[in-house]
């Protein structure tokens, strides 16, 4: 099940230190981020062993999350907030303000295999368009 974290934040007069330390098992292996995608739905998938952690740096969006069992909506909205996606958490991320930057850290690298497209049976968000745009 998807965890949210708030992350440790240092402030001061010349600015805020906000530390991604002790989240992810096994280490970091690959960094992305995703910036201008608008109102379209990013990923629609789940991994088979991938854990990936979602820091929202600039803007906001919204992460629809399923993890078999229980459905969970998130709104990302301050660098201080970590969402840890695991391996079973089916995941749609939308709503991005203009300016939203997306920051992924995983601890495993890219694998095509490592995908699953298909949602769970019941998931109640999901509709046929969310589907098409995210693969």
């Amino acid at each position: 099940m998807a965890k949210l974290y708030q992350l440790k934040t240092y402030s001061s007069e010349s600015g805020h230190l906000t530390v991604f330390d002790n989240i992810l098992f096994g280490g970091i292996k690959r960094v992305f981020y995703i910036y201008g995608a608008g109102a379209q739905p990013r990923a629609g998938h789940r991994h088979v062993q991938s854990v990936n952690a979602l820091i929202c740096l600039n803007g906001s969006c919204r992460v629809y999350n399923h993890d078999g069992t229980q459905e969970t909506t998130y709104q990302l909205t301050d660098p201080q907030q970590c969402l840890v996606l695991e391996p079973e958490d089916w995941h749609i991320m939308d709503e991005f303000t203009n300016d939203a930057v997306l920051l992924v850290v995983s601890n495993h690298p890219y694998d095509p295999d490592d995908y699953i497209y298909e949602p769970y049976p019941g998931s109640r968000r999901l509709v046929e368009s969310d589907l098409k745009t995210t693969k």
